[in-house]
């Protein structure tokens, strides 16, 4: 389990402070919708203002003195956030359902090596873990056809290490998420594999976000935006025997 560091969430603050100052929204409504720290508390997604646990948060934010210090360690009190109901795993890589036709993919570095899993030394890995995910799901297709099409949405979509491991035509349908401020698809890249904040991936947001007057293109900030990819399980029929 990922501890994310306290300036995980100063981070998160800092970008919610900034939009509450340009916009005149009130600091809470900011911190509900642009940063990920109702699901990071355990609250699910329904983003309920009223919800018992965000009201206690909420309500000790008055009496903070230091409101990021509260944040977190609001949220080392709350229950391990579980993972989405995975049907299986194959080393980084597993998938869920979505819905009655369609397979959602997702990564984790479950690494055991310094290196980075998306590295060239470990690219036959990662290719041999999908070509395991994707036979697994080819048994299930033998008594569940309707499975049809395979999603994906993360920022790492963007990266070419991690764009490489799927058939282009999976690639090819990427497109960008307008708003993904709640969601670690976005918030992740700025996370190493232990739950620290990347030095050179905050600098950089920062200082976007400084030069912000208004929040119309405030997603601008972001390195690297949430890709949303949908494509046809067709495409990945024999890829990995060919890699």
């Amino acid at each position: 389990m990922i501890r994310y560091s306290r300036a995980f969430f100063e981070l998160q603050w800092q970008f919610a402070e900034r939009v509450a100052a340009m916009s005149g929204v009130p600091c809470e409504q900011a911190l509900l919708h642009y940063t990920n720290f109702y699901i990071r508390f355990g609250l699910g997604r329904e983003f309920d203002t009223n919800h018992p646990v965000w009201r206690i948060y909420i309500d000790g934010l008055s009496n903070a003195a230091e409101p990021v210090e509260w944040s977190w360690r609001f949220f080392l009190t709350r229950p391990h956030v579980p993972p989405p109901l995975l049907v299986a795993t194959f080393g980084c890589f597993s998938f869920s359902n979505a819905g009655n036709d369609a397979i959602r993919l997702h990564f984790a570095n479950t690494e055991s090596h310094d290196c980075s899993p998306l590295s060239s030394e470990r690219i036959g890995a990662r290719r041999a873990e999908l070509r395991a995910l994707f036979d697994h799901v080819e048994r299930i297709r033998q008594t569940r056809r309707a499975i049809q099409r395979v999603l994906g949405t993360s920022w790492l979509y963007n990266l070419p290490a991690y764009r490489r491991l799927f058939p282009s035509g999976y690639i090819d349908t990427a497109r960008e998420l307008s708003s993904r401020f709640q969601s670690m698809s976005l918030w992740g890249q700025f996370l190493d594999r232990h739950g620290n904040v990347r030095p050179d991936m905050r600098a950089l947001f920062l200082e976007r976000l400084a030069r912000q007057t208004g929040v119309h293109e405030i997603a601008q900030c972001f390195p690297l935006r949430a890709l949303a990819v949908d494509a046809p399980i067709a495409l990945f029929e024999g890829f990995y025997d060919v890699c």
